[in-house]
């Protein structure tokens, strides 16, 4: 192992400590599962119901509403994203992140290194609670036993939407570097990943709708395969385009977060 590598292991080991040391994390985390559950519970509740209602044929994956309601519980994971730099710069405490870290791109690495994998691993879990709450609740025959959790479906849909929150996340991540603060970070995020897009797509025009569709609220949606959006329908593009969107702005909010913090002191 060379110094590099095996200084990015220590301030790793460093970040994982701080991350799992504070309330904040867990309760992030344990909101985001709540809110994952509830939401996903509402809109299948509202496509079965429809289902049954109009006597349609057909059936509902279990996972299905659980992957239409990630972009909102997502935002459970923005704020734990944001909690992992913003406050060091509001209380000082980076300046001591940085003399243990003088290497700064170390530091952005060592917290996305960190931050991916529990974000992921908390999508996987988060959305298997909700896709069994579903599945539960809502293939009672009241209403009309129309929900199924087909395994060759739900683990597919559960790995996206891990990989989709790690995403998220780590493009949070590097907007709280750049903006230095929780509330510019968090204002920042909510209308990059849900504001901007929903507006674009209010204006009605062409233009709108088309750039709308390139930013990470749709880019997930058809990453993750999801069929109910804010559009009435699936995203007309493949999975894969979604996930290169989804890359792209990430590497653009992490390459913009490493230039400010390359550039400005603490």
């Amino acid at each position: 192992m060379n110094t590099w590598t095996r200084e990015l292991a220590r301030a790793t080991a460093a970040e994982w400590v701080k991350l799992r040391s504070v309330r904040s994390t867990w309760w992030c985390l344990a909101c985001m599962t709540v809110f994952l559950v509830l939401g996903a519970l509402a809109i299948g509740g509202g496509t079965v119901t429809e289902l049954v209602r109009d006597g349609q044929p057909g059936t509902l994956s279990a996972s299905d509403p659980v992957t239409s309601a990630a972009v909102f519980a997502q935002f459970g994971l923005v704020a734990l994203a944001m909690l992992t730099i913003t406050p060091e710069y509001a209380s000082g405490g980076i300046r001591t992140t940085l003399q243990a870290t003088p290497v700064r791109g170390r530091v952005l690495a060592a917290k996305a290194l960190v931050l991916a994998p529990v974000t992921f691993a908390a999508g996987v879990v988060a959305g298997g609670v909700a896709t069994a709450a579903v599945h539960l609740v809502l293939s009672a025959e009241v209403f009309g036993g129309r929900v199924t959790a087909p395994f060759a479906e739900v683990v597919p849909d559960l790995l996206s939407m891990g990989v989709f929150f790690a995403l998220v996340s780590v493009t949070t991540l590097g907007l709280g570097f750049a903006t230095r603060s929780s509330a510019g970070t968090l204002t920042t995020a909510f209308m990059l990943l849900m504001g901007v897009p929903l507006l674009l797509v209010m204006t009605g025009t062409s233009i709108g709708f088309e750039a709308s569709l390139r930013m990470p609220l749709f880019a997930g949606l058809a990453f993750m395969g999801s069929s109910d959006t804010p559009m009435g329908g699936a995203v007309p593009y493949p999975a894969s385009q979604g996930l290169v969107w989804l890359l792209v702005w990430t590497v653009a909010a992490t390459a913009l977060g490493h230039a400010v913090l390359r550039r400005r002191d603490a």
